[in-house]
């Protein structure tokens, strides 16, 4: 599949209703894309990204999605395919954490926060998928993960074991769908200022994180672009790649573990 036959019309990004879905939800609708937009417990959130994406000259389709409804995410999905008229790129981006240390954490705790942040996704990317291949058009699939998809913190056993098998899962893909023209990507975000930490983007300028080499949080807008660049024809050779959009956290490693004055950290 050649750059120049790839055009993506419609896309789907779960989690839309703020934050990163939000913020990528718009980037698209700026590409060109019409947008199939998800909520779980925010509708008016989703309504709020939907309206946005209308004011750039694009369709919006909103429905609810419980990634934890294992029957029903393919269903929720393919409604969305045929509203849209299709899938060309489709961004898994719903996921929750739950801090715990790991002794404490019950089993069906672990069950739910596994079903959401992988069941759920293998669901949601196997429906995508196979509209893709069926297409013949070739396609874009982009899950975000996590920092913690390469490096532990405590107290998210279960998110970050998840969050491994979610990257793991994406490796495989691009394996198997390359033949039909489909690229697979993640994208790992390090700390980004969005409503569910309780910031907004203009809160991360006037952050300072010492132990990240940029300095501050990141923004959500900042996730969405490299998440657009994976969504267009532009990035046509990149396939099972994990992009950290970290501000250079991840590379901190040793040089943060060193310099630490105290066990605070064990307890997350």
């Amino acid at each position: 599949m050649t750059e120049d036959r790839f055009t993506p019309r419609h896309a789907i990004v779960t989690a839309s209703d703020s934050g990163i879905g939000a913020a990528t939800a718009l980037a698209l609708a700026d590409a060109g894309m019409d947008v199939g937009i998800t909520w779980h417990t925010d509708r008016e959130g989703a309504e709020r990204t939907a309206e946005r994406v209308r004011e750039r000259g694009r369709r919006a389709i909103v429905t609810r999605f419980d990634a934890t409804e294992l029957g029903d995410v393919a269903g929720v999905i393919d409604g969305l395919a045929d509203e849209l008229g299709g899938v060309d790129v489709f961004v898994n981006n719903a996921g929750a954490s739950v801090r715990r240390p790991f002794l404490e954490v019950p089993l069906d705790e672990w069950r739910d926060t596994v079903a959401l942040n992988l069941d759920g996704a293998f669901a949601g990317l196997q429906t995508a998928a196979r509209r893709m291949v069926r297409a013949g058009s070739g396609g874009r699939i982009i899950a975000v993960t996590s920092v913690h998809a390469h490096q532990p913190r405590v107290g998210l056993s279960a998110y970050i074991a998840a969050k491994h098998g979610l990257t793991g899962l994406i490796k495989n893909m691009a394996q198997e769908l390359g033949e039909h023209g489909i690229t697979c990507n993640a994208v790992a975000p390090g700390e980004i200022a969005t409503a569910a930490s309780g910031r907004d983007s203009e809160d991360a300028d006037r952050t300072h994180r010492p132990g990240v080499p940029l300095g501050r949080p990141g923004k959500a807008e900042e996730v969405a672009a490299v998440i657009a660049f994976l969504a267009s024809a532009a990035s046509s050779y990149v396939t099972g790649a994990e992009w950290s959009v970290d501000g250079g956290m991840l590379q901190m490693g040793p040089q943060a573990g060193s310099h630490l004055t105290d066990d605070s950290w064990r307890r997350g």
